[in-house]
């Protein structure tokens, strides 16, 4: 199927503000999904707070206001399969279940950190729920994955590859080797686009001639889909379709996920993009907000209210709290291992 070259209203920040269509989807799915994207944007914003009061020391991206893709992806991964993120993958850690207490000890650089405190925010690793990793070379876990989905195929198992990047790896030559070599070869792994229409200070436009990363699929033969990346709902429907597809015809699909993040490229500020003022539609993009307009939804259909909300919110702060509490009273790395993880040891 030929797609668009360009994206039309996914990319139009005066759309799709309106509450998600919930009519026929489970409801405690639908909670269960809410839960999610709430724990990603409050975990975010407290890791915000620590890189503003100079507590966490490594650079962190946040992907607030990009939380439906992560969990709209995750829900129709098991721990076998071979999942690998990139540089602002805060949420593709928590939306796989991945422990609240290691993350903040990885982002504060403590040694009970997911990554044993050698890695810091955009090195995370959680292989009891699939996580393989994190790279903050941009496109640089886009071939790994691709050769995960190739261990997967010759295991002869069910098992599929993510690779979760942003659009702007889609500018870097791997991405299209990648594209072509899981065409050629018939791997079973799905790219996940994040297109939210920037790569640090530089829109798309800018970039490339066309909008959609979806086009590259179709040039090599490889199916795609383009969603709402606001939307959990749609997103979720259409990632259970490709999956079901990779995991039994064994072959590749990509899914480009339209969304915009919140933060600048980098850090804690909604107004800079690496020391670059944002000139953006911020507050047209709020709009789009993935969480309201799913709590939205549930409220119109009375299957959430407002004080089941607060409940919930409290919950989920208290989970926080806990965890932040807990990671800063563990210890550093003992100094005597910091070469551990530089050379291979026999």
């Amino acid at each position: 199927m030929t797609l668009p070259l360009d994206l039309g209203i996914l990319a139009d920040s005066n759309q799709l503000h309106e509450p998600l269509i919930i009519d026929g989807c489970d409801s405690q799915l639908l909670i269960s999904q809410l839960k999610r994207m709430i724990l990603i944007r409050k975990t975010e914003e407290m890791v915000a707070n620590l890189v503003e009061t100079k507590e966490a020391k490594c650079p962190c991206h946040l992907a607030i206001g990009q939380e439906a893709t992560a969990v709209g992806v995750a829900a129709h991964l098991t721990p076998r399969d071979r999942i690998f993120g990139c540089h602002r993958s805060h949420a593709h850690y928590l939306a796989l279940d991945g422990d609240l207490y290691t993350l903040f000890a990885e982002i504060l650089g403590k040694v009970t950190g997911c990554s044993g405190g050698m890695g810091g925010s955009m090195h995370l690793y959680d292989p009891e729920h699939g996580l393989m990793g994190t790279v903050p070379i941009v496109a640089a876990t886009i071939p790994i994955a691709t050769g995960a989905a190739l261990a997967a195929k010759m295991d002869k198992t069910t098992d599929i590859a993510i690779s979760f990047f942003g659009d702007g790896a889609t500018d870097e030559g791997v991405f299209h080797e990648s594209l072509n070599f899981a065409s050629v070869m018939n791997l079973p792994i799905i790219f996940v686009c994040e297109n939210n229409l920037f790569s640090s200070h530089l829109h798309i436009s800018i970039r490339q001639p066309h909008n959609s990363i979806a086009r590259y699929a179709t040039a090599h033969g490889i199916a795609a889909r383009v969603v709402d990346g606001n939307n959990v709902v749609d997103i979720s429907q259409v990632m259970g379709e490709l999956v079901k597809q990779a995991r039994e015809e064994r072959k590749p699909a990509l899914l480009e996920s339209v969304t915009y993040r919140w933060r600048g490229h980098v850090g804690h500020r909604e107004d800079l993009d690496v020391g670059v003022k944002r000139t953006t539609q911020l507050g047209l993009w709020k709009k789009r907000d993935p969480i309201a307009r799913l709590i939205k939804a549930l409220e119109n259909q009375s299957i959430l209210t407002r004080d089941e909300l607060i409940v919930l919110d409290q919950e989920i702060e208290t989970l926080i709290t806990t965890a932040l509490e807990e990671a800063r009273k563990a210890p550093y790395p003992d100094a005597s291992q910091l070469l551990n993880c530089v050379y291979y040891q026999r």
